[in-house]
Formats: structure tokens, C-alpha cells, sequence
């Protein structure tokens, strides 16, 4: 068999294993778990290497090269497998009187390749038409969350002066669609996490530990909390940030459960596929810290922590923001560091104060032009934003009306521009009053720094 049919015949079984896997929860992705292997094996400095340089075409180029890898060294096993049929030596003959002529033997039927991708696509049938089977009783699990969900609902709806996007074109609105929402983490194929078995198990230095069912932690009382939440990677002005209307359980009552021990000041957060974050357990302490298991009036996606990963606002969420949260570990600041702090990031997480400009476009018409953002500093909240125009004077901007401390607020100006090349910058304070810094600061080892700059041209 020649090279290009061994890798093609290999990709096609990978292919085949891989959709398997898609469709049935208890079937591992061959790919998958190759290329968790190679992220968790792989030396700090080099995977924040390859983050950076990377950044959301990362996980797509690790799950391509695992495969390729997989693909590759499949193909070289088969290629040095012993054959079946030992070949006979060149002075092995036999005598010729004894040599009776045979009609020759007909050769083994060979599977083409339309009938093998044809048994591919029943195969593909069969397994598609079992996840439909499958599909109600799962789908009545989620309905009955979905109500109890609702009836604890205790926010009010946004009002246009506290939701300023209705009027302006291109603000980025308060709540951010659970679609457009962010996601950072490190699995290389989403956890699925059957709810009706799942637990939560809080241990470590505490009186006791506790186990707790989906049930069980329902019934401690859900509540609703808007709270802004940030990656460390988010670069100025970044997208990896994000607000939601949060449902869940104060991460205080679920502790409390248990009885934290006066000494256990790191509260460690474990998902089902091993990821660690860890923060002081004082913070957790904050009445709009949760364990969240929905996210704007419906449950998590999956891709978002389902059936339930842990909200902290204020902090990175490399630090705090556990999906598919399994565990809860009361431990000492010093006896543990978690998933990123051992590859090279900082122990402490807390949120930067940090102003984006959204509008206007890169080009305008000279005169008036609205200049429109958002900024957010959790838990400290925003108290102004700032706006100068080629480094002249800070002018204030007007702000959105709070949600809260936690949740970033919009903000707006009217700037006049000259026909010409400008540059718009723009800061925030905080609650405090404490301004912006000024940067610029990588993100690494806590977190980028700056206040966001845009060139526009104004031209007729």
C-alpha cells in the first residue's frame, strides 16, 4: 500500500472516531485528549509564548496539529508493523519436480473508497439518529432548571438611561449577548457534564466537607447579579471582556456549609478536566460572588461552564472564574499555587481600571462628532471617564446611569474636529477617584495598562 493510501485510510478512521465522539458524551476525542496533553505538559514560558502570539487562533492550531500528529504517527506504526505474510528468501526454492502448476489464487477483495465512506456516512446516520433519541429527556433536565431559574429572578429590567446602545449606533449595550460573550480556558474540547449526576464538593480546611448536588445547591436560594467580567490577556481596548445578568448561589452560603477553618485564606476553585484557579477567600465573602449556573435568563452554555463555574467579580479570570466547576478546596495562601500562577503569572488577580473607545469609525465628517465607550473598574466601579482630543485638555464625558460597582458603565462626548488626522484618547477614575495609569504595560504577569488611543480622519 502506498504512503498517500495509509494517511488517507488513517485520517478517515480519525475522522470517523472523532464524529463518535461529537455525538456520544462517553467517547473521548482522540484529538482532544492529545492536544490537552501537549497543553498541559507543555513549560510555562513557552505556552504563554504561544498564547500571546496566537491569542484566538491558539486552540484551533493546537487541535490542527494533534491531529496531524496523530495522523503521522499513526501512519509510521503501520508502516513498520511486520507484514502478515513473511517474504521468502531469494535461494529458498523449491525442487522442480515437485512444482505442480496452481491456477492463480484471486486476490482478496479490496474496500473501495466510495463504499468505505459510504459505511462512514451510515455509520454517521446511526450515531446522529441515536443523539436525536437521547435529546428529550436531556432537554426536559433543562426545563426544569430553566423555571426555577426564572422564578428567582429579582433584577429588574435595564432602563435606557442605565442602557444608553438603543440610541447610539455602535456603543457596545450593557449586557453582552450570551453568543458574543467571550471565552477563555484551556479545554481543547468542551466538557460535557451530565447535570443530573454532577456534584459539588467543598473540602479541605473546613469543620467538615460537604458534597452537594445540582438540587441540593438550588436550594440554598438563587439570586440575580450583573457583574463585568475580564481575561488577563485582554489587551487594551480589547474584546475579552464582557457583562451578564449572573444567576446563582452566594459563594459565601455554599462555603459556609462547611465551615472554613480561620487559617484557610486561598479558596481553590477545580474544574472536572483538572484546570485550578485560586483567590483569597476573603473576596469571596462578596455578596455578588456566585456560583453561577446561568448567565442573562438562561443556563450556562456549555461553552461558558454548564452546569455551573464560579463568578468573582474584580478579578482575572485565570484566577477566579472556574467553569465546570467540580470542587472547592479551602487551603493556605502559600501551600498551593494554581493552573497559570505555576506558568508564570501573578498570584494576585485583581481587575484593572480600563476605558475602550467603540465609536466613532476611522473616518468622520468634520464638525460635531459623538465619541462613545464603555469603561469598568470591578469591585471598585467608575465614578468618570475622560476624553482629550490630540493631547489637549481632558474634557468630561457624560455617563450611563450604574448598575453597580461591578459592572462597567457607557459613556459620551461631543468633540469638534478640523478637517485632518486627529488622535482621541480617553481615560477613566474609578470609584476612588483614582485615575486610569497611563501605561502602556503588557498583559503579562497581571494585566495590560494604558488608555486607549484612536487616529481618525476627519474628511469631507
Amino acid at each position: 500500500m502506498s504512503l498517500r493510501a495509509r494517511v488517507l485510510r488513517v485520517a478517515t478512521v480519525l475522522a470517523a472516531v472523532e464524529l463518535a465522539a461529537l455525538l456520544l458524551d462517553r467517547l473521548p476525542s482522540p484529538t482532544g485528549t492529545l492536544a490537552g496533553l501537549l497543553v498541559t505538559s507543555t513549560p510555562g514560558p513557552i505556552a504563554t509564548w504561544f498564547l500571546q502570539l496566537f491569542r484566538g487562533a491558539a486552540r484551533p492550531l493546537t487541535i490542527v496539529a494533534s491531529a496531524a500528529l496523530l495522523i503521522a504517527l499513526t501512519t509510521l506504526v503501520s508502516l513498520l508493523a511486520p507484514s502478515r505474510t513473511p517474504a521468502r528468501l531469494d535461494n529458498e526454492r523449491a525442487p522442480e519436480s515437485t512444482v505442480t502448476p496452481q491456477p492463480p489464487t484471486p486476490a482478496p477483495p479490496v474496500l473501495g473508497r466510495r463504499a468505505l465512506l459510504a459505511g462512514l456516512g451510515l455509520g454517521g446516520l446511526v450515531l446522529v439518529g441515536g443523539a436525536l433519541l437521547l435529546r428529550p429527556r436531556s432537554r426536559a433536565m433543562h426545563m426544569t432548571l430553566a423555571d426555577r431559574m426564572r422564578a428567582s429572578r429579582g433584577l429588574p429590567p435595564l432602563t435606557a438611561a442605565q442602557d444608553l446602545s438603543g440610541t447610539l449606533p455602535g456603543l457596545t449595550p450593557i449586557l453582552t449577548p450570551v453568543e458574543e460573550f467571550y471565552r477563555i480556558d484551556t479545554a481543547i474540547t468542551l466538557p460535557r457534564v451530565d447535570a443530573s449526576s454532577w456534584t459539588l464538593r467543598i473540602h479541605g480546611r473546613v469543620d467538615r466537607e460537604v458534597v452537594l448536588d445540582l438540587d441540593e445547591l438550588i436550594d440554598l436560594g438563587l439570586e440575580e447579579h450583573d457583574a463585568t467580567i475580564s481575561c488577563v490577556s485582554n489587551e487594551v481596548a480589547g474584546g475579552l471582556v464582557g457583562t451578564a445578568r449572573w444567576t446563582g448561589v452566594p459563594l459565601a452560603r455554599v462555603l459556609a456549609l462547611a465551615g472554613p477553618l480561620p487559617d484557610a485564606d486561598q479558596l481553590i476553585g477545580r474544574s472536572v478536566d483538572g484546570w485550578t484557579g485560586g483567590f483569597p477567600t476573603a473576596l469571596a465573602a462578596a455578596p455578588d460572588a456566585l456560583v453561577a449556573i446561568g448567565m442573562n435568563g438562561v443556563e450556562l452554555p456549555v461553552r461558558h461552564g454548564y452546569p455551573a463555574r464560579l463568578v468573582v467579580p474584580g478579578l482575572y479570570g485565570y484566577v477566579s472564574a472556574t467553569k465546570w466547576l467540580s470542587d472547592l478546596e479551602l487551603t493556605r495562601w502559600d501551600d498551593y499555587d494554581a493552573y497559570w500562577i505555576r506558568r508564570g503569572w501573578a498570584k494576585s488577580g485583581p481587575v484593572k481600571t480600563m476605558t475602550r473607545i467603540d465609536v466613532p469609525g476611522r473616518v468622520v465628517a468634520p464638525g460635531t462628532v459623538r465619541v462613545a465607550g464603555v469603561a469598568w473598574a470591578p469591585p471598585r466601579g467608575i465614578s468618570a471617564v475622560e476624553l482629550r482630543v490630540d493631547r489637549g485638555p481632558w474634557q468630561r464625558a457624560r455617563c450611563s446611569d450604574p448598575l453597580g460597582d461591578a459592572v462597567w458603565r457607557q459613556w459620551f462626548i461631543d468633540v469638534q474636529l478640523e478637517p485632518g488626522d486627529h488622535v482621541l484618547q480617553a481615560r477613566a477614575l474609578d470609584g476612588a477617584g483614582a485615575v486610569q495609569p497611563e501605561g502602556p504595560r503588557d498583559v503579562l504577569p497581571d494585566g495590560a495598562e494604558g488608555w486607549h488611543q484612536v487616529p481618525v480622519l476627519a474628511r469631507a
